[in-house]
């Protein structure tokens, strides 16, 4: 059959044997059953015009996406992407690869800095954030070109970020920030705090990743951002935090019926940083930074806090080095001339 629904989705999926007798099994990305037969029937045509005459199929915005996603599954950023992906979709669904110029990237870049979302206004919006974005459609594009859907992709300019002084909470600050946030949230703060985890490993963390008793927990390889397996020990807080969320969910350890939370800084997140007085651009990747820079402050050495972290190497570490210059200081009167 042509068109098809797969058991517990609602789009419509296809099933097409391309001209050189390929099999092509995919979802039409619509439950509109009207929009995914036009969508089967352009493709169906598409490639039928590709092996026949030859020609360079000219696909739209969304079959890039939609494609991106099917290969890029196993991608850890995935989700990232996905959602920096929703955003530009509003303003290229619909439109052919060919047309995507620089031109075209520039006005999106303008309108994400103006803050629009939804074609409404909403707060300016970063540098940072915004280059995010136009990273994620990068992406695409670049995977169009290896697909021979483009010739070339247009290159797309980067804003320039502020390189200011890392961002990190006094204890003072992260306990008014705590008190702002519902329990849930409390939790997985509190528990960031104290193992400097980062975002999608503490939203993630498994109950099988656990073990109270050794009072350690391991992060996969899989799962590590230089895909290096590491162990985080826990010490008093953290343990309670994980005794008291016993029960709440069977498989994580702050999930919602057998689910993780897809994201820690949303708008309860956002909230409480208001309600505390804190920088509203204070990220949930700060609890890190906070959680390192109070380790360095408290005499951890460099080479501890790396295998602490699963940092890979000492050049990440390195950034924290200047809140505890007590590893230099040792050394400071070797200028002196000797007698």
């Amino acid at each position: 059959m042509p068109l098809y629904k797969q058991k517990g989705s609602q789009n419509w999926y296809i099933n097409i044997t391309s001209p050189e007798g390929r099999s092509i099994r995919r979802s039409t990305g619509t439950s509109d059953q009207r929009q995914a037969q036009e969508y089967h029937d352009r493709l169906k045509a598409e490639m039928w015009r590709v092996s026949k005459l030859g020609e360079t199929p000219d696909r739209v915005w969304e079959d890039a996406v939609r494609r991106f996603f099917v290969e890029k599954a196993d991608k850890r950023s995935l989700p990232h992407d996905a959602r920096m992906l929703k955003w530009s979709s509003q303003y290229l669904a619909g439109m052919k690869l060919s047309k995507i110029t620089r031109d075209t990237l520039e006005e999106l870049m303008e309108l994400r800095r103006a803050g629009l979302n939804n074609r409404t206004v909403e707060k300016g919006t970063s540098n940072a954030t915004v280059n995010r974005h136009m990273e994620a459609i990068q992406r695409v594009l670049n995977c169009a070109v290896e697909w021979g859907w483009l010739e070339t992709a247009p290159k797309v300019r980067h804003l320039r970020e502020p390189t200011g002084r890392l961002r990190w909470l006094t204890r003072e600050e992260a306990d008014r920030l705590l008190a702002c946030l519902p329990e849930h949230m409390r939790d997985m703060v509190a528990f960031s705090l104290c193992t400097g985890m980062r975002e999608n490993n503490v939203l993630e963390l498994e109950w099988n990743q656990v073990s109270i008793e050794r009072r350690v927990l391991w992060v996969h390889a899989d799962a590590a951002k230089n895909n290096k397996a590491y162990s985080v020990p826990l010490w008093d807080e953290a343990v309670t935090i994980l005794e008291k969320r016993k029960g709440a969910d069977p498989r994580f350890v702050f999930g919602y019926n057998g689910t993780p939370l897809t994201k820690g800084s949303n708008h309860s997140w956002y909230r409480a940083l208001k309600t505390a007085g804190l920088d509203g651009q204070f990220t949930w990747h700060g609890l890190r930074h906070t959680w390192a820079s109070w380790h360095i402050m408290n005499g951890t050495p460099l080479e501890v806090l790396k295998e602490l972290g699963g940092w890979s190497d000492l050049t990440s570490v390195m950034r924290y080095a200047h809140l505890s210059p007590g590893h230099v200081a040792q050394y400071a009167n070797n200028a002196r001339p000797s007698a």
